[in-house]
């Protein structure tokens, strides 16, 4: 394969990230109108990156820890539709909670965008946002 040919392929594969990425971010900032959160106000939403996108949003109970959080709504949604191996999470937060960052431990090696309303974001791994986490290798 020639290099141009190569540098275009590379190329081409950058836009397809970049613009996937940039989707995924909208669709977790588009989720947030669906939240259902009156005493907190704190409109968080997350849309997950499997075979197809999913936007999910926080569900709140007036008993605070009896809600859940966008980003275990969008894992546990895509879970119990039968995708496993996500690529990518975004979430409409700059700092998920420690139990959302526990969860998305089912995969240390995907990418985390943590996003603003302005769309600007941060990516992290699983890993980088959960140092030195609990996982299927400590229950060996």
């Amino acid at each position: 394969m020639g290099y141009q040919k190569m540098r275009r392929e590379f190329i081409n594969g950058l836009n397809e990230h970049f613009s996937g990425m940039k989707e995924l971010i909208r669709k977790s900032l588009e989720a947030r109108k669906f939240a259902y959160c009156p005493y907190s106000n704190f409109r968080v939403r997350a849309a997950l990156l499997k075979h197809t996108q999913t936007g999910c949003c926080r569900g709140e109970n007036a008993c605070f820890n009896l809600g859940i959080c966008a980003e275990r709504t969008a894992i546990s949604k895509a879970i119990s539709e039968g995708y496993r191996g996500f690529k990518a999470i975004a979430t409409a937060s700059t700092s998920p909670c420690g139990g959302c960052r526990q969860f998305m431990r089912l995969g240390a090696n995907w990418d985390v965008y943590l996003s603003k309303p302005d769309g600007s974001y941060v990516e992290m791994s699983v890993e980088e946002l959960l140092l030195a986490s609990f996982g299927p290798e400590d229950l060996k």
